[in-house]
């Protein structure tokens, strides 16, 4: 049975934003996360949340257990201590591409602080390369997902702030050069879209502060809501209040959730899984399922 919760950072205790991908040449999972500064001095301020590495642990035993294993080095361009947050990682087959958030330096406020989308590829997910910074819809944007199109090329969903935090899409055909296709879910504003297939239907997953808006679509264009998931508080240990900013990794018929929660509501947060299932064409549910056996097929996807 997997840990309850499933991580905790051991340095700063502020998980979030979780990623899954399999290391090739480890032949392991790594979780990549925003590592949050949960016990950074109260400022009364939000700076605890900017000033951000990008932290990594990783699993042999399928996402059973999970060992911290260092941050996200060489992502600077400048000089300066800078925020990471929310990373996208693609594997091509020969190289690992990334997508982040990245903020200037340690901001104090929300307002007033752009926000951009950078690019990096690596052939082992420990020695990174800039590559470029993406041109889209806005100077703050955030939160990218990226899958592959049916009929080849990749697309790209993204928070955009300064549309009331609707999800946009970009397409491109080398996973470098993209090119912005406009507004993909209005219905609310939200944040950390994320996109995957099972069941034979495309599906989408956004945190409304409230919980995960399900949303399917049948061509990854149109998009119907279908209600929310993690909404309601569960029972496991660290799992109280709503599950936030989330990854799916489908194994076969079913799927693995991966969230964060902020225990009893306070700075720390806690990963979490729960395992994802179509019934009668809705997307499932039960955070508070056992979780037995491995999470994530030991031999890799």
């Amino acid at each position: 049975m997997s840990s309850r919760p499933l991580y905790r950072d051991p340095m700063h205790d502020g998980a979030t934003d979780p990623t899954l991908i399999w290391n090739r040449a480890e032949r392991a999972w790594w979780l990549v996360y925003t590592s949050r500064r949960a016990g950074a001095p109260d400022l009364g301020d939000v700076s605890w949340v900017h000033g951000t590495d990008l932290g990594v642990a990783s699993s042999a035993d399928g996402g059973a257990t999970w060992l911290y294993r260092g941050t996200i080095e060489g992502l600077d361009t400048e000089w300066g201590r800078h925020t990471y947050w929310a990373p996208e990682i693609v594997d091509d087959g020969e190289t690992y591409h990334m997508y982040v958030s990245v903020i200037r330096g340690v901001p104090q406020t929300w307002p007033g602080h752009e926000r951009h989308i950078r690019h990096y590829t690596s052939p082992d997910l420990v020695r990174w390369t800039f590559r470029s910074t993406l041109g889209l819809s806005s100077p703050y944007v955030i939160d990218a997902c990226v899958a592959a199109l049916p009929g080849g090329g990749h697309r790209l969903w993204y928070k955009d702030e300064a549309d009331g935090s609707h999800t946009w899409a970009a397409d491109s055909s080398d996973l470098h050069h993209w090119q912005v296709r406009g507004p993909a879910v209005t219905i609310s504003g939200h944040e950390g879209p994320n996109v995957f297939t099972l069941g034979g239907r495309h599906w989408m997953i956004v945190d409304e502060w409230r919980g995960q808006r399900v949303l399917v679509s049948d061509d990854l264009d149109a998009w119907e809501p279908r209600g929310l998931i993690l909404d309601r508080p569960g029972t496991r240990p660290d799992d109280d209040g709503f599950g936030h900013h989330a990854d799916v990794v489908v194994t076969g018929e079913e799927a693995v959730i991966f969230y964060f929660t902020h225990p009893g509501g306070g700075r720390r947060s806690s990963v979490q899984a729960a395992r994802l299932r179509v019934r009668d064409g809705e997307l499932t549910c039960d955070r508070d399922e056992p979780l037995t056996g491995p999470l994530l097929p030991v031999e890799g996807p």
